[in-house]
């Protein structure tokens, strides 16, 4: 019975956005979804080279969400755990940060390092898809990096973190959004610097599933849906789509020089279309470095995993 009525609301303070999931956990430790939430914010985007600051502006806004979140967690009566990634574990003001949400909202939360988000993401997607006997290739393509998971029958060999994003990128590589043929070259030559720079991500792995989650991967996924509205699914859990497929999506986008005319694809969202050129060419390069044929969506990632996290140290 110790489980029983057991609420965790998991919060992800990421870079691009903050999600919100609220679960029940029952006596076998599995939980069932009872509320969840998303909000855009692009924390330190707005000031300082890189990701470096975090705005007043941001702040506030950051703090209103939070209060907004933890309103819905109180009202399910659930315990909170909030972590935030990339965006405040290098912004210099990053701790003041910290502080200022626990006095104002009264949640604690938790900076942790690459390594320990990219093995919270992988426990996410472990329990959204068979992994069981499979080498496992797992990416996760965030607002301020990219995580990079192997694994082999369920033991991870390598889990990484690549200071890669689509916020951090599009504010490197394309200031206001514009492309041009020559920022997408220098944005996709660095984003194959940064991947090979990182010595313990092994790019011979060999893999029988590749697994993608988060925002670029899933518009993605959401935008081949579109094309082919016979197939098309209310979750994303478990969805495929082979490099040729996105190679097509790719070059559509890529080719779309304002956010005006990629607003008008269907299945964009409009608050991604600024930041989607950067997340594809990630994408894009990932798919030739590991030699993908083939991705596989879990619509479970960094939130799921807090909970998975949590319910262990609990016991």
């Amino acid at each position: 019975m110790a489980n029983q009525n057991k609420r965790i609301a998991a919060i992800d303070m990421g870079t691009n956005s903050f999600h919100l999931i609220i679960v029940e956990v029952k006596d076998d430790g599995s939980f069932t979804l009872l509320d969840k939430e998303r909000e855009v914010i692009r924390l330190g985007s707005h000031k300082g080279q890189d990701l470096s600051i975090i705005s007043e502006g941001e702040m506030e806004k950051a703090i209103d969400i939070l209060k907004s979140f933890k309103s819905l967690a109180d009202y399910y009566k659930a315990q909170i755990r909030a972590i935030s990634t990339s965006a405040v574990r290098e912004a210099k003001n990053g701790k003041d940060f910290i502080e200022a949400v626990f006095n104002q909202t009264g949640i604690s939360v938790e900076i942790i390092e690459g390594k320990e988000e990219a093995e919270l993401i992988y426990r996410g997607i472990e329990k959204a898809l068979p992994l069981k006997n499979k080498k496992v290739l797992c990416v996760d393509i965030g607002g301020g990096s990219t995580e990079f998971i192997f694994s082999d029958n369920g033991k991870i060999i390598f889990a990484e973190s690549v200071k890669i994003g689509a916020v951090r990128l599009s504010k490197k590589f394309f200031p206001d959004y514009t492309l041009t043929p020559e920022a997408i070259k220098q944005c996709s030559d660095y984003v194959e610097e940064q991947i090979k720079a990182n010595k313990n991500i092994d790019l011979n792995s060999k893999f029988d599933l590749c697994v993608g989650t988060s925002g670029s991967v899933n518009s993605v996924a959401y935008f081949i849906q579109q094309k082919s509205y016979s197939n098309f699914k209310k979750s994303l859990n478990g969805y495929k789509f082979s490099k040729a497929v996105f190679d097509q999506i790719n070059t559509k986008i890529l080719n779309l020089k304002t956010v005006a005319e990629r607003i008008a694809i269907p299945g964009m969202e409009i608050k991604r279309a600024d930041i989607i050129p950067a997340g594809m060419i990630i994408l894009k390069k990932i798919f030739e470095l590991f030699l993908i044929d083939e991705m596989v969506i879990s619509e479970y990632a960094l939130r799921e995993g807090i909970i998975v996290d949590t319910l262990r140290k609990a016991g």
